[in-house]
This record gives structure tokens, C-alpha cells and sequence, in this order.
């Protein structure tokens, strides 16, 4: 068995696609993922399961949503390992002492099209950014609330992605069995 964080995009936000974490633990379950756990109400769980593709896990995970809550979301599966190798590439180690203003934008595949320029142009004197490879980390010291930039990370990315902030990228790191 493999341990997974997973990240649901979408549920649980303004009353639309409402999913109590006690279902998805259940559906989780039945696909015979073990050790679920959930945290927040935003989509986050950190699972085993016998798969050795995250992606394809995703897929499944996506699926069943879709079949049993008849709701169509983005779900992106990092084997905990490859969470860990995320997190840890945090370019804004300072920012970390600050958890609600750096954030993680996990991507479902590397941005090879990225607009990082038009980003550029977004970005308020305060705000600092890097791509790596499936992360976009944002550091926005006066929040992301009226961040012009943070409203359009995906769109000039052009991948799918779906944001934590570092304390939720942090306790979803003690979740794993990587220390």
C-alpha cells in the first residue's frame, strides 16, 4: 500500500457541491482506500491505497464523485513522497513564519505553456512568485483576497490547479508517514 494526499478542488465552497468529509471517507473506503483521513471541510485526505499512479488514482477518485454525488471536480493525487518533494521546494522558507500568506497552487501537470509574464504584470509590489515543476508558490503578504495575480494563476498557467495555504500544506505534511 502506497500513501497518497489527495486534493479536491471545488466542494464545500458557497454552498455548491456540497460533500461532508464522512461520505468522501466512505467512497474513499469502498474503492478500498484504508487509513483515511480527512482535514478541513475543503477537500484534503491523506489515504493508503494498492495503486502505484497517482494519476490514475485521481481518475478513479473523480469518477466515483461524479457517479455517487453526481458532481464533476478536479482531483489531483500526490504520492505522499512527491507531496513532501513539493513542500519542500518552498523557494519563501521565510514566509513560512507567516503561514496565511504563502500559498501553494498544486498543478495537475507542469505548465509548459505558462504566461509567467502577464503574471508579472498582475502582481502587486508586495507579492513575490516561482514555478517548479507542478507548484506554483505564492507568497502574498497582504493576502490573496484582492490579489489580482492569485485570481489568475490558472488561467496563465493554463493547467488545472488547485491552492492551500502553508498551514494546510504543512498539516497535511504531518498527516504522511514522510518525516
Amino acid at each position: 500500500m502506497k500513501q497518497f494526499i489527495v486534493l479536491l478542488r471545488g466542494i464545500n465552497v458557497g454552498g455548491k457541491n456540497s460533500l461532508p468529509m464522512k461520505h468522501l471517507s466512505s467512497l474513499l473506503m469502498a474503492m478500498g482506500c484504508s487509513e483515511v483521513k480527512t482535514y478541513i471541510q475543503s477537500g484534503n485526505v491523506s489515504l493508503f491505497h494498492q495503486s502505484e499512479n497517482a494519476e490514475l488514482l485521481a481518475s478513479e477518485i473523480k469518477a466515483n464523485i461524479n457517479s455517487k454525488f453526481g458532481f464533476n471536480i478536479n482531483v489531483m493525487a500526490f504520492t505522499a513522497e512527491s507531496f513532501s518533494d513539493l513542500a519542500n521546494s518552498n523557494p519563501f522558507k521565510n514566509a513560512e513564519l507567516e503561514p496565511k500568506t504563502l500559498h501553494v497552487y498544486f498543478l495537475a501537470k507542469p505548465a509548459a505553456s505558462a504566461d509567467l509574464q502577464s503574471l508579472m504584470g498582475l502582481k502587486a509590489a508586495s507579492e513575490t512568485f516561482e514555478l517548479l515543476g507542478t507548484a506554483f508558490y505564492l507568497h502574498a503578504p497582504d493576502g490573496i483576497g484582492r490579489s489580482k495575480l492569485a485570481a489568475k494563476v490558472e488561467k496563465y498557467l493554463g493547467v488545472a490547479a488547485t491552492a492551500r495555504n502553508w498551514n494546510t500544506v504543512s498539516k497535511l505534511l504531518s498527516m504522511t508517514d514522510i518525516k
